[in-house]
């Protein structure tokens, strides 16, 4: 792949990122000759529409009177609907998987189990309370939009990076199957999601770079240590760890 796109495979791209990470009612797209893995870039884009569906749902409960807990959980569910717990499917794989399982194959073992365990239920119920938490402490609905835009498409800039630079762990399974990304589709991808920082302002952008680099490394170095690459799991992983440390960010620059 080049370092951009044609536009034709521009909204190829973006409309089978659409596909594979949002549950959206949208018409069958012949995607050609792309695959995830070359178009994982667009992956921000997929998170920018989801921000904006549950952006949409908060100011609509704001209008109606709601109050902020209950509008913030209503915003939230509408995320989680369309994204169809994608995501948090795989943060409670890798939690259940990386705690209890004492060898690498046991580890792969119980992240492929569809059952959830206690350490999966922690981190759900932990993920979902931190950001409601932040959500609710918001005054307006612009400032939820700005959290969500940056939550949603700054997350998922970090996924073609992660796949880039750690090996498939298992032969077969949704990231072995995706293909290679390229460098370029990488960087791309992690311009976008730096450039939905900024509706966070400069000083909140470059806390969360910060903040984001250090997760990305963290999590790197603990996925190859436990399991010695990446899985569907772990990106999904990720991409919620990096939603809930750009929305604690945002709870301090859009105070």
């Amino acid at each position: 792949m080049t370092a951009v796109p044609s536009p034709r495979q521009a909204f190829d791209d973006i409309a089978l990122c659409l596909v594979f990470f949002t549950r959206l009612p949208l018409p069958v797209f012949d995607f050609r000759d792309r695959s995830l893995a070359s178009a994982i870039w667009a992956a921000p884009v997929a998170g920018l529409a989801v921000a904006l569906i549950g952006a949409v749902v908060y100011a609509v409960g704001t209008r109606l009177g709601l109050a902020a807990g209950p509008t913030a959980a209503l915003a939230l569910a509408s995320t989680l609907l369309a994204t169809g717990c994608l995501h948090e499917d795989g943060l409670s794989d890798v939690a259940d998987g990386f705690g209890g399982g004492k060898t690498r194959e046991k580890k792969l073992e119980i992240m492929r189990d569809s059952r959830i365990g206690a350490y999966g239920a922690c981190a759900l119920g932990l993920s979902l309370l931190l950001r409601w938490s932040v959500l609710s402490e918001f005054a307006t609905s612009a400032q939820v939009l700005f959290a969500l835009v940056a939550a949603h498409a700054g997350s998922r800039g970090l996924l073609g990076a992660f796949m880039y630079l750690l090996p498939p762990a298992r032969d077969d399974g949704l990231s072995a199957g995706a293909g290679s990304v390229s460098a370029e589709t990488a960087v791309l991808g992690a311009v976008l999601g730096a450039l939905a920082l900024l509706a966070l302002g400069i000083g909140g952008a470059v806390a969360a770079i910060i903040l984001l680099s250090l997760l990305f490394t963290a999590f790197r170095a603990l996925c190859l240590n436990q399991i010695g690459g990446q899985t569907g799991d772990t990106v999904g992983a990720l991409q919620q760890l990096g939603e809930i440390a750009i929305l604690l960010v945002a709870s301090v620059s859009l105070s």
